[in-house]
């Protein structure tokens, strides 16, 4: 009996005492709750000069690209090593020569027949000349006079031709060496020693090494930032356009230096877009450890736009709507406050007026604000992004 009173026992004095506990325990007081102020990160509003520049993206192209043609038709004989994919070649270079043989056949035959309709020339104008006297001295018909001078003037119509013929069998001959009109490079080739070619059939693809270019599409609203004269870019007396190219090459970042030479004349009208063409000087001209800037590269461009004065950078956090931000004043509470946008640009605006300087705009995300609300400062304040002096706008 002892064994079974002696749990209840145990658990009737642990009620007890915690009865006894509750009844002499230390009483709550209730307070009030206060409100915590908002943590909020600021920047200093500092109007700075700000250099602009948009970012774009392209492929690299020749210049000057040609297709390889023969002007006559015959066999191939000879091959420059140049002229294979790849190869260089400098102006003036035979890459290619074709059987002269018949030409120089052709040549000799349109020779000769320059000889004969000469010696023809000559004895017509012997022979109109005699008739000439004996009109004179009444010896001939006006007739036999006329036939005469229609031989000369058929002789000297023979020649005209012959001379013509003997030009263009020159003409022929000459081009049976294929010869480089510019210092270039080729893209590919489709002819080989012993292969017959015809006048016309394009047998590879060339294209010059001066000069290499990129077209960059760019919005049309981004002109309006752009020092770009959309009539005359590249014209005579027309300031260049500075434009940098960057591309990742055999594990390596690398950069090339350009100029903006011209707007190409159509805006695409779906993706509202106008192409500006960078031009970048002897692209195959090795510097350093920089590689050659290779037609079909596909790199990033950053072009130079126009310098503003005036004006503060802030990032898009700042803004409440369209036209305004949060300012904080010395007495670290929120007033809104409208501003003229000037420009947005990704994560980026810029601020044209309505901010004072050194002012302090609230960058925090806030879920609900009021004028007035006060609030803690997060970081002690610093310049807007213009501390930079330049801004950024991309395509």
């Amino acid at each position: 009996m002892k064994k079974r009173l002696l749990p209840l026992a145990v658990l009737l004095g642990g009620f007890a005492f915690a009865i006894a506990m509750i009844a002499t325990g230390p009483t709550v007081q209730p307070k009030p709750s206060r409100a915590v102020a908002p943590l909020v990160r600021v920047v200093a509003a500092i109007p700075t000069t700000v250099q602009l520049r948009t970012y774009t993206h392209g492929t690299v192209v020749p210049r000057t690209e040609s297709e390889l043609v023969p002007e006559v038709d015959g066999r191939v004989i000879e091959i420059s090593p140049s002229l294979v994919s790849g190869g260089f070649f400098a102006k003036g270079d035979v890459l290619m020569r074709i059987e002269p043989v018949d030409y120089a056949v052709a040549l000799e035959q349109a020779r000769a027949g320059l000889a004969r309709a000469k010696s023809d020339l000559s004895n017509a104008r012997t022979s109109h000349k005699r008739q000439q006297d004996l009109v004179s001295r009444g010896a001939t018909s006006d007739a036999q006079r006329d036939d005469a001078l229609n031989r000369v003037r058929i002789a000297e119509a023979t020649l005209r031709e012959a001379t013509a013929r003997l030009s263009r069998a020159k003409r022929d001959l000459e081009r049976t060496a294929m010869v480089a009109p510019y210092d270039g490079r080729v893209r590919s080739e489709r002819v080989d020693v012993g292969q017959f070619v015809k006048r016309g059939t394009p047998v590879g693809t060339i294209y010059a090494v001066d000069f290499a270019e990129v077209r960059l599409p760019i919005h049309d609203e981004e002109l309006a930032f752009l020092d770009l004269p959309l009539a005359s870019a590249g014209a005579a007396g027309a300031t260049p356009i500075p434009v940098t190219l960057r591309a990742r090459f055999a594990g390596t970042n690398h950069e090339w230096q350009g100029e903006v030479v011209r707007t190409e004349g159509e805006l695409d009208p779906t993706t509202r877009m106008v192409n500006v063409v960078a031009r970048i000087p002897e692209p195959y001209v090795k510097s350093g450890d920089r590689p050659p800037l290779s037609v079909g590269l596909f790199v990033d461009a950053e072009i130079e736009g126009e310098t503003l004065p005036n004006l503060v950078v802030l990032p898009r956090s700042a803004m409440r709507g369209d036209s305004q931000v949060l300012v904080v004043d010395d007495e670290n509470r929120l007033r809104f406050r409208d501003v003229d946008v000037f420009r947005r640009a990704d994560e980026t605006v810029y601020i044209r007026a309505g901010l004072e300087r050194d002012e302090l705009v609230c960058i925090s995300p806030l879920q609900s604000t009021a004028d007035g609300m006060l609030v803690r400062l997060a970081n002690e304040p610093k310049t807007s992004l213009a501390g930079s002096a330049s801004g950024e706008f991309g395509s």
